[in-house]
């Protein structure tokens, strides 16, 4: 396509196909990466008690079987008597094993050790076995709690699913317990009623996203336990108490509610303990209480990454006898499903991948022991089978064993000899053991050599199944980067285009300047150097987790070139020639630079040295007061700066500017009284004033920046309207343009910040500022740049300045930066969509703030290439000032989409693909989605004015 054939029309339609494109080849690539994994249907029944490839023959039919005799035929099949009759299981949201276990070795925290003193007594007694029980990513509650009850990995995609949560349809321990007749009632987290609708004989669910409660959430569980401990009507009593992981979100691991939250569950357990230990000596039977927690959490309270602080959960078995001492054991959360199971003499579920906690059957004799590892081990291997087709261990002849029965793995040639083989030598000393061929009395070296076969077999096994990845359709992902390929190409060609046609003009019109215009200077070619950079170091793990650094410097070195640039232009004749746009510039550059490296400084990013100080450590330790005066200084400041910045349309009504600013100051005025009164409550429970007072505030922000945008461009007015000269009327239409898009892009900036004050944490307040500094500094910057500044370049630095401030604000590329609690903020109830917004409104506060500043932008380029147009007509000006703001955001985000997926599609089978590049790549994703959003709103605005002032413009001329 020729340049000079690039109309306003054909540059819409072409791109918004290839957006249109994009969005389609992304959506199929995400498809088809993050497949929900595949599970085998059915559930576990008699067939587990039999070896695999038995004759289904010898089953005996249990369909017409009532629950009690289904019961005693697994406990007949099974060989071994369960160990327990009922399960008391408390799961404590949020909770790291450290916190009661310690780590490394090393006891738990003095305060949190002093916190829970009958806890800590019953693991001194032996009467508790506490195990680190390994959590696999993403750490939110729904995939850990499937995993737990089902012993299967989920997919990735099931933290999309946390928020809307399905029920529950493969094979789990609860579906198990059901089918023997036992009885479950379940009293906190309601995402249990959504997973197993139905099954609970007594519910009483509370809301788990709801974090601004931290106290009655957790007492409307405590409320039912002594009377359900009274009751002999349930087998299975579920307590979710979530109020631990809402003082995380709050307040962090050191927050000062902390230790009384641990104090508070210890009491329950202690509760639980002392009224269901006398229930063990009668009819009622043997009660296990099981207290675990689905996932742990960072120094910030915030979880669903894969850091230690993270994945470590907790597994404490308390039963009316002693486990033994010893020091915290360590497994994996998915080996719950199968030791319950066991425990309790039902089949393990079918997709289970787990091992048993060898330490929690020390009681029984060394056959049940070892018939227990062999139930495993046949489960284990059945879905060995069904994920490798070519696993048949008759095959298979494994007669590289050594006399001191250790096995030369590194010989196996594949995967399934490695497992037969593991497996058959197992069987093989298992069998030797019954068939008694050895004398029992002296074979305690070979029992041993038995349990450690197994062992290894079971643990080769569930790490390899564990870890499996799914089998991605190849076809499906090559398609998908295929479309978003074009799609790039397709917006880069327009880019170009774009810019070849406007240079061309501005040669046309400053012949002078030809030369110069032609030449790439040294900033042109730093924004195309800053994305070879950008996304070479996509393929590091390591640069990934540690990305912020990257944009930092990149964005102000950027600026360090342009404080350069504006140097040698006033100095290239060898004299000073200093003019008010110079000092301009020079001003608005030292603004950008200095705000900047306070930005960078904020918050310790990343992954690898979060423990270092910084700026919002410093405050946090310097205590509240602190804290709320920063805020309060950052809302005056930023009511003032706003409402000296519409000073600057001097060309408007007197008396409409004074209901602008009035507009403005009314919604400062809110957050300023919010700040004051309720921040301290605002994430309390029970806080209605501050709840609907944040609800008064989303109300006026959005009033008011609604009626700017419909009002301002009718009340602007047009300036030497009497003249008909076609030349002063178009350069009329076109100041009347520049103010409209001022007034509202600032509107757009001030309020989008002001949205922020409330929604960020209390420690951001400042940086919120710096980047309102930030973007007006760039505007003031722009507006001070000739004619020999290319636009492109300014408009990536207005990008690159986004994705800065995005890491300078604390978010880095885990899951676990996401600001949960401030995304309930003025939510009287849980709404998946509401808190989604909020959550996405908070994490990308800062790009989002930089696209909308693209209005601002363009209110400050100059417009005579529309007042010198042959036409003048509405498309030219919508080309020139809508062309590169829309084009280069999109361009470059197509740019780092495409070659981050391809990075991801060449790193699928790579050790930290689930852990640093799949939770990267879901912020790409959200990335895209921004930059869509953000240039609909600047293109939506843009065009609404020009089509505003045109109607206007012709009806005067009528009117006249």
């Amino acid at each position: 396509m020729d340049s000079s054939s690039l109309t306003c029309k054909k540059l819409t339609v072409i791109a918004v196909l290839a957006v249109l494109i994009q969005v389609f080849g992304l959506a199929l690539f995400v498809l088809g990466f993050f497949p929900v994994k595949p599970a085998l249907s059915g559930f576990s029944g008699v067939e587990s008690f039999y070896p695999p490839g038995a004759d289904s023959s010898e089953f005996q039919n249990t369909t017409n079987l009532s629950d009690s005799q289904l019961k005693y035929l697994y406990q007949e099949l099974s060989l071994v008597p369960p160990l327990f009759d009922r399960l008391i299981l408390m799961v404590i949201d949020g909770l790291p094993a450290e916190f009661v276990l310690g780590k490394d070795g090393e006891p738990p925290p003095k305060s949190f050790k002093e916190a829970m003193p009958y806890t800590q007594s019953l693991l001194t007694k032996g009467r508790a076995i506490g195990y680190h029980a390994k959590a696999a990513p993403p750490t939110v509650t729904m995939p850990r709690l499937k995993a737990m009850v089902s012993g299967a990995v989920g997919g990735y995609l099931d933290v999309a699913f946390n928020f809307n949560t399905q029920a529950l349809l493969d094979d789990n321990i609860i579906v198990q317990f059901l089918k023997v007749g036992w009885k479950i009632v379940m009293h906190g987290d309601d995402t249990w009623l959504k997973l197993f609708p139905g099954m609970f004989s007594r519910h009483d669910g509370v809301s788990s996203f709801f974090v601004k409660d931290t106290v009655q959430v957790d007492q409307n569980v405590s409320r039912h336990v002594v009377d359900e401990l009274s009751r002999t009507d349930w087998s299975l009593l579920i307590l979710h108490y979530l109020g631990l992981d809402h003082v995380g979100h709050l307040g962090g691991r050191n927050s000062m509610l902390m230790a009384p939250k641990l104090g508070e569950m210890d009491e329950v357990i202690k509760t639980i303990d002392l009224n269901s230990l006398p229930t063990n000596n009668n009819d009622q039977g043997r009660t296990l209480l099981l207290v675990v927690s689905d996932h742990g959490m960072t120094e910030n309270g915030n979880h669903g990454g894969s850091t230690f602080e993270e994945t470590d959960s907790m597994a404490l078995f308390i039963g009316p006898t002693n486990f033994g001492t010893g020091t915290p054991n360590k497994a994996n959360q998915v080996d719950l499903a199968s030791t319950l199971a066991l425990l309790f003499g039902v089949p393990i579920p079918k997709n289970n991948v787990g091992m048993l906690m060898p330490e929690t059957f020390k009681s029984l004799t060394v056959d049940q022991q070892l018939r227990l590892l062999e139930l495993n081990s046949w489960q284990l291997l059945r879905l060995l089978e069904a994920q490798l087709p070519g696993l048949v261990c008759e095959n298979f002849l494994c007669d590289d064993f050594r006399d001191d029965g250790s096995e030369r793995t590194k010989g196996y040639s594949s995967l399934e000899e490695t497992f037969c083989c593991l497996y058959m030598k197992a069987a093989d000393l298992h069998r030797s053991w019954k068939s008694g061929e050895e004398k029992r009395s002296a074979s305690g070296d070979n029992c041993h050599s038995i349990l450690m076969a197994y062992h290894n077999f079971l643990r080769t096994a569930s790490e390899w199944l564990s870890h499996r990845a799914t089998d991605k359709p190849v076809g499906r992902l090559i398609f998908g980067v295929a479309a978003m390929l074009i799609s790039c190409l397709i917006l880069l060609s327009l880019l170009f285009l774009l810019g070849k046609q406007v240079f061309s003009e501005q040669n046309q019109q400053f012949s002078s300047a030809n030369k110069d215009l032609s030449w790439w200077h040294l900033d042109e070619i730093f924004i195309l150097v800053v994305i070879v950079i950008v996304v070479i170091s996509m393929g590091s793990s390591s640069l990934v987790e540690e990305e912020q650094y990257i944009w930092h410097f990149m964005a102000s070195s950027l600026y360090l070139l342009s404080l350069r640039k504006v140097m040698q232009q006033n100095t290239s004749a060898g004299t000073l020639d200093w003019k008010t746009n110079n000092y301009i510039q020079i001003c608005s550059i030292f603004v950008i630079l200095i705000s900047g490296r306070f930005l960078r400084g904020w918050h310790q990013g990343g992954v690898n040295w979060t423990n270092l100080p910084d700026i919002s450590k410093w405050l946090e330790q310097a205590g509240s007061t602190y804290i709320k005066l920063f805020q309060l200084v950052s809302v005056i400041l930023l009511i003032n700066i706003s409402l000296v910045s519409l000073m600057w349309s001097r060309r408007s009504k007197k008396n409409f500017m004074t209901v602008v600013s009035l507009m403005h100051l009314f919604p400062g005025l809110l957050v300023l009284h919010y700040v004051t009164k309720y921040q301290d409550v605002a994430f309390r429970t029970g806080s209605y004033d501050a709840t609907l007072m944040a609800q008064i505030i989303y109300a006026v922000l959005g009033f008011c920046s609604t009626a700017i945008v419909v009002a301002v461009p009718w009340y602007i007015p047009f300036q030497n309207r009497t003249l008909s000269v076609p030349e002063v009327q178009r350069k009329a239409w076109g100041l009347c343009f520049r103010d409209s898009a001022f007034v509202i892009g600032l509107s757009y900036v001030y309020y989008w910040s002001l949205l922020q004050l409330l929604l960020q944490q209390p420690v951001n307040s400042m940086p919120v500022l710096f980047l309102f500094l930030q973007v007006l500094a760039s505007i003031w910057y722009s507006s001070g740049s000739n004619q020999h500044c290319r636009q492109w370049v300014e408009v990536a630095a207005l990008y690159y300045m986004g994705m800065a401030g995005h890491f300078g604000l604390g978010n880095t590329n885990t899951l676990a930066t996401i600001d949960v609690a401030g995304a309930y903020i003025g939510v009287w109830n849980h709404s998946t969509i509401l808190s989604g917004v909020l959550m996405f409104i908070i994490t990308y506060a800062s790009p989002m703030l930089y696209l909308l500043s693209m209005v601002m932008y363009s209110s400050v380029k100059d417009t005579s290439g529309f007042v010198i147009s042959q036409k003048g007509n509405i498309g030219s000006l919508l080309k020139r000032t809508l062309g590169f703001p829309c084009l280069v955001p999109l361009g470059l985000n197509s740019i780092l989409l495409i070659a981050y997926t391809i990075v991801l599609l060449l790193m699928r089978n790579h050790l930290f693909v689930w852990s640093v590049f799949s939770p990267k790549f879901l912020y790409v994703c959200a990335t895209t989605v921004c930059v869509c959003v953000g240039v609909s709103i600047v293109d939506s605005t843009v065009i609404y004015i020009s089509l505003v002032l045109t109607y206007r413009e012709k009806m005067q001329t009528h009117t006249d």
